[in-house]
């Protein structure tokens, strides 16, 4: 399971960017994460993770908890 602190998971983003990858790792709710099917879906639907996070969809290349 993903590293939890304080009620959090971490997130692993891989974007794309005019053929460069880069990545960044994200904290974001772990409830947030337990209400969807899909890490996708939190991450472009769930209102506390877009408050905290602006994630580029067009870009993300892989979405993935750290464990």
């Amino acid at each position: 399971m993903a590293k939890k602190k304080g009620g959090t998971v971490e997130v692993r983003l891989l974007f794309v960017d005019e053929g460069s990858y880069h990545h960044e790792t994200a904290k974001i709710p772990a409830a947030s994460v337990k209400a969807y099917d899909r890490l996708i879906d939190c991450l472009r639907e769930d209102e506390d993770v877009l408050a905290k996070l602006h994630v580029d969809v067009e870009r993300l290349v892989s979405a993935y908890l750290v464990e």
